[in-house]
């Protein structure tokens, strides 16, 4: 695959992801406390299962062909930047929202459900700030 097909597939997973996260902070996440703590629990497996079908496949594009671009050699300083990013929002799904999610499974938790509504901005900031640099790189 050339490196202009990576980086639109790259460009292609950021956007989406951009879009999704929004959406998540500012709808979705803050909506959980709203649900019946009766069965969260459920509902909360639910909600990780489905995300999982559409957010796992975009990180994965997202961070592979952000890989197969820096073995072929892309290494801009802003390229590099956006890829720091994207190492962090990463650390941060698995360091901070995945136990988040872990605790809420077992059942409302709203001590878990804040953190993870409050560390979530991590993971929405660096994807904006990654999505402004990709289309930088994108109309440069």
């Amino acid at each position: 695959m050339s490196s202009e097909w990576l980086l639109v597939v790259h460009a292609a997973s950021t956007f989406s992801m951009l879009g999704l996260i929004w959406f998540v902070q500012i709808v979705h996440y803050p909506m959980l406390a709203r649900y019946s703590r009766g069965d969260f629990g459920a509902v909360e497996r639910e909600h990780c299962d489905r995300t999982g079908f559409v957010v796992a496949p975009l990180m994965l594009a997202e961070a592979f062909s952000g890989v197969l671009l820096l073995v072929g050699g892309f290494h801009t300083p802003l390229f590099l930047a956006s890829m720091a990013l994207l190492g962090l929002v990463w650390l941060s799904t698995f360091l901070l929202q995945v136990p988040c999610h872990r605790a809420l499974v077992a059942g409302w938790n709203d001590r878990a459900h804040r953190r993870l509504v409050a560390t979530n901005w991590i993971r929405t900031i660096g994807w904006t700030l990654r999505s402004l640099i990709i289309a930088f790189i994108l109309v440069q």
